[in-house]
């Protein structure tokens, strides 16, 4: 009892302080607000889970250095993900990878609501997973957690679904910003990858956060770029047919790297057992990385001595080619052993790589043309993830801002297109969307796609229709027709199962002939729907159902064929219309 006085004191302040702030505050500046403590909470966030995977991955390099070990390798990486896999299974109690899949979905179903614990649970789970040496990146679970940050800020202040979509969108810009200090692939990010539906005035919320992080990551990092790239050799026209012949290299390996994860990460799943799948998983993982010490974590070290042209010839080009196609391997046995990380790094890692042995090749099948490594390692970041992210705009100005490597945004551009373009022939969906879009669950730019989408099925199911039986006799039938407004009836049998519908257009030539109230029953004068609908059918299915049969009306059924309801289309069309002048508000 002594506790509950205190906190409903606190609810009591809190809440007038919501009265007061409605009262002061337009929804507009409040906002505003909103979206600055957003960018800088999230700023914070990146930073910790930066610190911290830093410090694991000193401290084990530092013991393989002691010790001379390079079996060591074999070791850490599986403590890395059985750490992090106990702390999600045990701990956590729910599924946090996939994190932008888990955004996109929350946008999707509208609901504007990431679970509390994603506000710290990913920073956890891939410090220690990328921090001891797993494959993966740490953007995709700061995305997640910068994007809980906003829902949960503005689920606190009672705040709308549509202005939590925008709060989340705010989160995932500063986490972007913040990472990478990149502000403007931050909001690009947000419009091309989340696909948020953003006017004008939205754009202002996410501008303000994303600047809000970067601003906070330079504070505390400095103003150095993420990457060390040295802008040595300038670009040359001459060398564009090179430029997009990596386009189309970089879309096509695009494609073997989403497709690969997607197969990869299917068949992990087959595995049931926990245990079983870690086995798998960290024999993939350790071997791959004693083979390969470049799959070891993010593999921004890499990264770095490509763009800065050093250490270029300590391997052989098939060695490169190896690790472009074991990466994805590396990075799957990571996050389905159990560990927490996402493929923005993977996706650059794989991408420097691809343009480092490109532009060996083509010296090496032309040996008069001399090709600067290090600016088509770059091009080859911005290809690939432009490919596997299907967001152009992100690959461009993300490589830019990551490696100060603005004088070649034009051949940045170039690739970028290109590989986007050419992934598309083979994959119409990111690897982000590929899970939501199987199931009918992804909010795309297509605004009749998109209200769909947001309808629900209890938002148009009507339950409210009188129900008949086969055997009842045209008397009764009628009696129950005089006191009903509606003019289709569904006649079940005794497991409630749709048996055909009757019409009261149909019974319309005997409602006066009292002498045949007895001789005739439902079933002389039912028919047959001319479709059935399910209770999982996406709204664009019910759509293109009606479409298809020109009804006006269509019955529902459970998973079971039970009867649940009727759908109207003039039902349907109202709610459209309600949403679609709620979407388009600005």
């Amino acid at each position: 009892m002594d506790n509950v006085q205190p906190q409903q004191a606190k609810a009591s302040a809190f809440n007038r302080f919501l009265v007061w702030r409605s009262s002061h505050i337009s929804d507009r500046q409040f906002l505003l607000l909103l979206s600055l403590i957003v960018g800088a909470l999230t700023a914070l966030a990146a930073l910790v889970l930066k610190w911290t995977i830093e410090h694991f991955h000193t401290l084990v390099l530092h013991l393989i250095d002691n010790t001379e070990s390079s079996w060591l390798y074999l070791i850490f990486p599986v403590m890395g993900i059985l750490l992090s896999g106990l702390f999600i299974k045990y701990v956590v109690k729910d599924d946090i990878g996939h994190g932008v899949t888990k955004i996109l979905y929350a946008l999707s179903k509208r609901q504007g609501r990431i679970r509390a614990h994603n506000m710290w649970s990913s920073v956890v789970a891939s410090a220690i997973t990328i921090g001891l040496g797993g494959s993966v990146g740490a953007e995709s679970p700061i995305v997640l957690t910068g994007s809980a940050i906003g829902s949960n800020i503005g689920s606190m202040f009672k705040m709308e679904h549509r202005t939590l979509m925008l709060l989340i969108g705010c989160g995932a810009a500063g986490a972007i910003a913040g990472i990478f200090k990149a502000p403007i692939a931050g909001v690009v990010f947000v419009l091309e990858v989340l696909m948020l539906d953003m006017s004008m005035s939205s754009l202002l919320p996410l501008l303000l956060s994303s600047v809000t992080s970067a601003t906070v990551s330079y504070i505390f990092t400095g103003n150095d770029a993420l990457f060390n790239y040295v802008d040595a050799v300038p670009f040359e026209l001459a060398r564009i047919p090179y430029v997009l012949l990596l386009g189309v290299v970089c879309g096509v390996i695009s494609f073997y790297f989403s497709w690969t994860m997607n197969k990869l990460e299917r068949g992990f799943a087959l595995v049931k057992n926990y245990y079983a799948k870690f086995a798998i998983a960290a024999v993939c993982l350790s071997v791959l990385i004693y083979l390969f010490p470049e799959l070891y974590g993010e593999g921004y070290d890499t990264i770095d001595n490509l763009l800065s042209a050093e250490n270029l010839g300590a391997h052989l080009p098939v060695y490169f080619i190896l690790i472009i196609l074991f990466k994805v391997l590396a990075s799957v046995a990571t996050n389905s052993g159990g560990g927490c990380g996402g493929i923005f790094a993977p996706s650059l890692f794989m991408g420097c790589v691809v343009g480092f042995v490109f532009s060996k090749a083509v010296m090496w099948i032309n040996p008069g043309i001399v090709i600067p490594v290090e600016n088509f390692a770059l091009f080859g970041m911005a290809g690939l993830m432009s490919g596997v992210m299907h967001a152009p705009l992100t690959g461009i100005f993300l490589i830019a801002e990551l490696t100060g490597g603005y004088s070649m945004f034009l051949p940045l551009m170039m690739v970028s297109i290109i590989s986007y373009l050419t992934i598309r022939l083979f994959q119409p969906h990111s690897i982000y969307s590929m899970r939501l879009a199987r199931k009918g669950e992804l909010m795309t730019h297509h605004k009749d796609q998109a209200v769909l989408l947001f309808m629900s099925m209890d938002k148009v199911l009507e339950r409210d229709l009188q129900v008949v039986q086969p055997d009842m006799e045209l008397g009764h039938l009628v009696n129950i027709m005089s006191q009903s407004n509606r003019n289709i009836f569904p006649v079940l049998n005794l497991n409630n199962h749709l048996v055909g519908v009757i019409s009261i257009e149909k019974v319309r030539k005997v409602i006066f002939r009292p002498e045949l109230y007895t001789r005739f029953t439902v079933q002389d004068f039912m028919i047959d729907p001319p479709a059935r609908l399910s209770v999982n059918d996406p709204m664009e299915v019910v759509m293109e159902k009606f479409d298809k049969t020109k009804a006006w009306n269509l019955p529902v059924e459970n998973e079971n064929g039970v009867y649940v309801g009727y759908i109207s289309k003039s039902k349907m069309l109202s709610v459209y219309r309600d949403l679609l002048l709620e979407f388009s508000e600005e």
